[in-house]
């Protein structure tokens, strides 16, 4: 969830059903559209999709288990941001703040997720000005995200994950500049916004955070200015092929895919119409795009194996997610709860969702369950986002918005029941390569490039936790094997 008017989702300790049913896997593609007056669901059918080849990934195991606190290294922030390196504090995540560290050896993003640990009390000055500590976080409730961080390490399209470490003691000096200074600028953007991370003056010497490095990918969709057509094109499609290859590879569903989550880079210059030599509407902007953050995420690796367990975020767990109305991103999650109550387009107001657990169309809701018409929800979103948000000439916007008058057709969330409806990103892949505006030869492509830690404690000194050297670790991006080029074709 973004920024500082995001909802803190804490656990109010209200328990899951006693006896839940192990999770059921639905055979064929969910329903779309499932009708809440019959029992039995009403399949919602994709507009006659073309026969285009499945997304063909071989997902392998890991090759060890999910690395936990006491097997990571432990530094201090000095390390962390030694003499001469740069670090600026761009963003708040869910449940994360987000900084930018670069050195001579470039540039990562390091995301901070405090740990149960000490910290100092709010002062009188603090408690007045509203402050709401973030709550710290155990083990248990941190793994899941990097697991899943771990099964996307292949997949282009989403963030490129480097190292993971504990950072541990009071904060250096330019740590607590970079913290006064954004949230300086986020009060003149704002004057009623909260604050809800702790100041790095409260840190302590056994204060603990857990932070995750990876690669920078750009500025948030959110800080991006949109002028052309073709950034729409590319912006919509690289996304929603992105979440098409999850799908399929590990039945992901993001589930907290705003404007903040979606990073845009620069890598070369667009092609201007004269020189292009497709017909197809895709890849002509010059830019790539990445999705991350994945604490509300679920994923399964190896889901056709019998006994497999899906990673994912309990968020019945704290209803608040689906009850607040501060930002726009707030219908998306009343729209993904009240699919899973009702099965249909109807999104529940936020007094519909005030008990945990609540019985669904297939028994009390529980999120482990794979249902990726929520990517289509968010893709509904930022679809409308970009529209809403475009600052280019009217002719551009108008030009997408008449040829993708029929995909807004079958994504609207609040199209009538009788209109069909996507059911996930796959279906919107398939038909965008019907109507011509991506090629089938777009939809192929790996990751092969390979980004190490900036740190030079991490980069000059690869020892294990008995001392023994172990080379160059950092060549590899996570724990997993690595895997076969992924295509999607």
């Amino acid at each position: 969830m973004r920024g500082l008017g995001c909802v803190q989702i804490q656990d109010e300790n209200t328990p899951p059903p006693d006896e839940i049913e192990p999770v059921k896997r639905r055979r064929g593609r969910p329903s779309a559209a499932k009708s809440s007056l019959k029992k039995e669901p009403a399949k919602c059918q994709t507009p006659q999709p073309p026969p285009t080849p499945a997304i063909s990934v071989k997902s392998q195991p890991p090759e060890e288990p999910l690395t936990s606190e006491k097997d990571l290294r432990v530094l201090t922030w000095s390390e962390v941001c030694p003499l001469g390196d740069r670090i600026v504090k761009i963003a708040e995540a869910s449940y994360a703040e987000v900084y930018r560290v670069t050195n001579e050896r470039g540039t990562s993003i390091i995301k901070v997720i405090r740990m149960q640990s000490p910290i100092k009390a709010k002062t009188k000055a603090q408690e007045k000005s509203g402050l709401v500590d973030e709550e710290p976080h155990s083990e248990a409730d941190l793994m899941g995200e990097l697991k899943i961080s771990e099964l996307l390490a292949d997949i282009p399209g989403f963030v490129v994950y480097k190292e993971r470490y504990i950072v541990q003691g009071k904060a250096c000096r330019e740590l607590l500049e970079t913290h006064q200074a954004f949230h300086k600028k986020v009060k003149r953007q704002d004057p009623d916004r909260l604050q809800f991370y702790p100041s790095p003056s409260r840190y302590l010497d056994g204060t603990k955070f857990l932070v995750v490095e990876l690669g920078d990918a750009g500025i948030a969709l959110e800080d991006f200015e949109l002028t052309t057509a073709d950034q729409l094109w590319d912006i919509f499609f690289h996304v929603t092929i992105a979440l098409a290859r999850a799908e399929t590879h590990i039945e992901f569903e993001h589930r907290d895919l705003h404007e903040g989550n979606l990073c845009i880079r620069r890598t070369g210059d667009p092609i201007p119409v004269a020189e292009r030599t497709r017909s197809a509407n895709f890849g002509f902007s010059g830019l790539e795009i990445t999705i991350l953050d994945y604490g509300l995420s679920r994923a399964c690796d190896e889901y056709e194996s019998e006994g497999s367990v899906p990673v994912a975020y309990d968020l019945e767990r704290d209803l608040s997610i689906f009850t607040s109305e501060h930002a726009a991103q707030c219908e998306v999650y009343r729209q993904m709860r009240s699919f899973l109550l009702r099965g249909d387009r109807i999104c529940l107001p936020p007094k519909g969702h005030k008990t945990p657990y609540a019985e669904g169309i297939d028994g009390p809701i529980d999120w482990r369950q794979h249902e990726p018409y929520t990517n289509a929800l968010w893709l509904a979103y930022i679809y409308q986002y970009m529209l809403d948000n475009f600052r280019g000439p009217k002719k551009e916007v108008n030009a997408f918005k008449r040829l993708t008058k029929e995909l807004w057709l079958y994504l609207n969330p609040r199209a009538d029941a009788s209109v069909p409806g996507f059911e996930s990103a796959s279906d919107i892949v398939r038909f965008a390569v019907e109507s011509g505006w991506v090629e089938e030869d777009q939809l192929m492509g790996g990751r092969d490039e390979v980004e190490k830690s900036i740190l030079s404690i991490l980069s000059t000194d690869e020892l294990n936790v008995d001392g023994e050297y172990m080379g160059d670790i950092s060549l590899r991006r996570s724990p997993r094997r690595r895997s076969q080029r992924i295509s999607y074709g």
